[in-house]
């Protein structure tokens, strides 16, 4: 097998599942390839290049069926179609947000996305201005939101995770906080499609609203 960045950043997503980011090494992927790790070395420098050749796959991953939308499509479904997908293509992969988080994606792929998401917000009445600083906020928000949703059930909380409905009901003393206790559910995102949607809904409409403010003057 020819040992490029591709391929090791391939080798150390099918890792993720079974050793989580925390576990995974360079030394890892290099025994998973059936090469030294100084070989790894010659193609990827370090940890952090190594994230970013993973995070470049997930994205690339997650824009790869992006289109314009079609006649008579909203800017708003389309948009919150687009998070749709990244946040799915994050959830494929344990710990996949925590990759995207931080890292450096350079892709022709990513641009294109990027480019797909101005021209749509650009085209429905945004300044450029306005597009990019909405893009970035549904980025940041989705990787974001996604991360929670993986931490909450991650595998190394095992049969204790604080966030099982039955024990969450325990946690907080209902006497005092009546309204905690009867809202923990949400405030803590349990139900992930749930909590993602209701964001992803606020969101677009704080930019239409931005967006319809700033045409009245």
């Amino acid at each position: 097998m020819k040992i490029n960045s591709g391929v090791i950043a391939r080798a150390a997503l099918g890792l993720l599942d079974d050793v989580g980011l925390d576990g995974l090494t360079m030394r890892l992927v290099a025994q998973d390839l059936g090469v030294r790790a100084p070989t790894l070395y010659w193609h990827i420098k370090n940890k952090q290049e190594l994230l970013d050749a993973m995070a470049t796959l997930v994205y690339v991953e997650a824009a790869e069926r992006l289109e314009s939308p079609h006649e008579g499509a909203s800017w708003e479904d389309w948009l919150a179609d687009w998070a749709r997908q990244l946040r799915q293509a994050m959830l494929s992969h344990r710990d996949g947000a925590r990759v995207l988080a931080g890292t450096y994606v350079n892709h022709p792929a990513v641009h294109r996305a990027v480019e797909l998401n101005l021209r749509t917000l650009r085209d429905a009445g945004f300044t450029l201005t306005e597009a990019a600083r909405g893009v970035a906020a549904v980025l940041h928000f989705t990787i974001g939101c996604t991360i929670e949703e993986q931490a909450h059930t991650s595998a190394a909380y095992g049969d204790d995770n604080p966030y099982a409905p039955e024990r969450l009901a325990r946690m907080i003393d209902a006497e005092r906080f009546p309204l905690a206790t009867e809202a923990s559910s949400e405030l803590l995102g349990v139900d992930g499609d749930i909590g993602f949607e209701n964001g992803l809904r606020l969101l677009v409409l704080g930019l239409r609203a931005a967006r319809q403010e700033r045409e009245r003057g």
